[in-house]
């Protein structure tokens, strides 16, 4: 799967979003179309590549079992491949990438961040700012507590990393058991010892709806839930009575079952619940880092060389070294 070494350059078709992506550096090499959700289907048969750059939409799930040929390759600048993902395309010769790497150590940090304010009550003490109110509190050591992190692709590995720089002893469940990472019959185990449940697997028929009532239940009074992985992990209702019923002590959700999270959604009002809007990766200039890994990949695929971040269409992620 290469381009071609003669003749026209290859159709490079991208499903737009705004800002659209930085491809000088292609300029003369590939002829660059454009497409949104209402034409993607009527392009989809000219093209040799697919940028999946409106990474939110499910246009490519509707339009890819259409009539006519379909591109050689595909590349999400995402790291979940759900929104894209159908039968036909899963059952393709087509290759598809994604956007692995880029959001790593910015979810890491993003978790440590929402276990830090979580542990030091930052968000009672900006309301009380705001009150004008001094109320002295103490506060909880982070630093000898234990997380379990559920998901072991580098997400998951960057998020245990960075907790145990902050002396969180963190234990690491994946699909498969192997050195330093848990099986799935371990999960309950370990979720009942830890003081901080991070979520960050991909979504799968295995891991929908996972945690649910009864995985609330096995955690312990004390701890917290945190999803920086795809919302459909999380049964939404179930986690908010967990909170009301104070069974658990906190949560933070940065991935929702359904996005934008609507207005009047009872989650933006649970208790101890901190919202918001799936940004955990997103730092300045990451718009360019996709762009430029898009890029880099191309190159490859241009010059016959194998690709990276290349997805399992059946598990639904990139295999694990």
């Amino acid at each position: 799967m290469t381009a071609s070494p003669s003749g026209p350059p290859p159709t490079l078709l991208v499903l737009d979003a705004d800002p659209l992506p930085r491809l000088g550096r292609l300029t003369g090499r590939a002829r660059i179309e454009h497409a949104d959700a209402s034409t993607l289907a009527e392009r989809l048969p000219s093209a040799d590549v697919l940028l999946v750059w409106d990474f939110a939409s499910h246009a490519v799930r509707s339009a890819w079992p259409g009539e006519g040929p379909r591109p050689r390759w595909v590349h999400t600048a995402s790291a979940g491949v759900d929104h894209l993902m159908c039968p036909e395309l899963a059952e393709s010769d087509t290759v598809v990438t994604n956007a692995r790497g880029v959001f790593d150590q910015p979810i890491a940090e993003y978790v440590a961040a929402l276990v830090l304010a979580m542990a030091k009550d930052l968000p009672l003490t900006w309301d009380l700012q705001r009150e004008r109110t001094w109320r002295h509190r103490e506060s909880q050591r982070v630093a000898g507590t234990r997380a379990c992190v559920v998901g072991s692709g580098p997400i998951g590995r960057a998020i245990v990393a960075t907790l145990k720089a902050l002396g969180i002893t963190a234990a690491l469940v994946g699909r498969t058991p192997r050195t330093g990472i848990h099986g799935p019959e371990e999960l309950d185990r370990l979720m009942a010892r830890a003081d901080w449940v991070i979520a960050a697997a991909p979504l799968t028929e295995q891991t929908h709806g996972m945690f649910d009532a009864r995985r609330f239940g096995v955690m312990q009074p004390s701890a917290r839930f945190v999803n920086v992985g795809r919302g459909q992990l999380v049964v939404e209702d179930a986690l908010a009575e967990a909170l009301a019923k104070r069974w658990i002590a906190g949560a933070a959700l940065d991935v929702f079952e359904h996005e934008p999270l609507a207005p009047d959604s009872p989650l933006w009002q649970v208790p101890n619940l901190i919202v918001s809007p799936h940004m955990s990766g997103d730092t300045v200039g990451w718009r360019d880092e996709l762009g430029a890994q898009f890029v880099e990949l191309y190159e490859r695929w241009e010059a016959g060389r194998a690709l990276t971040n290349v997805v399992d269409k059946k598990r639904g992620y990139v295999p694990g070294r």
